[in-house]
């Protein structure tokens, strides 16, 4: 039987563990992006520097290189699909400059909140979480998940849940039967 495990790293521990600034920062925008571990934030620190790397190694290559021309579209238009950069910033100079909050911007967490179906960024993390969320017509549980474009305008209250106007709650039912409202 074959062995399909992905063994790729998803996420790299900092050099350095107990560097004070690094620690404040960190701990920042976990209470700021409402982040339920560092781990999360050192996630999207690789995946940024990913794709810094590759646009750094594209940005050594001429102008009318071919691999150039095709990965460097690939790369903008995964960053213009995603709303990492927008139209004007269509560069591969662009790239370099994009930083951890842009990526935190885009997650589902952060959309659903500033979009106002939550009342904090924890609430927003507790509805995901609890399957209160659909993107499109698919119900997503992920509060990491990366909201295209395109995507964010389908964000909403999966059908059946108490806050789509579904069945209401156990609490909300419990109240109706002993006649509180």
């Amino acid at each position: 039987m074959r062995n399909y495990r992905c063994y790729s790293k998803t996420t790299k521990t900092p050099a350095r563990p107990f560097e004070k600034e690094r620690l404040d920062r960190e701990l920042k925008l976990c209470g700021e992006y409402g982040l339920r571990c560092k781990r999360e934030i050192w996630r999207v620190q690789t995946v940024l520097k990913k794709m810094r790397d590759t646009a750094r190694i594209l940005l050594t290559l001429p102008e009318e290189d071919n691999r150039r021309k095709i990965e460097g579209a690939a790369l903008l238009r995964r960053c213009l699909r995603l709303g990492l950069l927008d139209e004007s910033k269509l560069k591969l100079d662009y790239v370099l400059s994009l930083t951890v909050q842009n990526f935190l911007e885009r997650r589902l967490q952060t959309v659903i909140f500033k979009l106002g179906l939550a009342k904090s960024i924890h609430h927003a993390r507790t509805l995901v979480r609890q399957r209160h969320i659909r993107v499109g017509k698919r119900m997503v549980t992920i509060p990491s998940f990366m909201v295209r474009v395109d995507s964010e305008k389908h964000i909403d209250f999966w059908p059946s849940s108490p806050y789509g106007g579904g069945r209401p709650g156990r609490v909300a039912r419990r109240n109706q039967q002993t006649g509180r409202a």
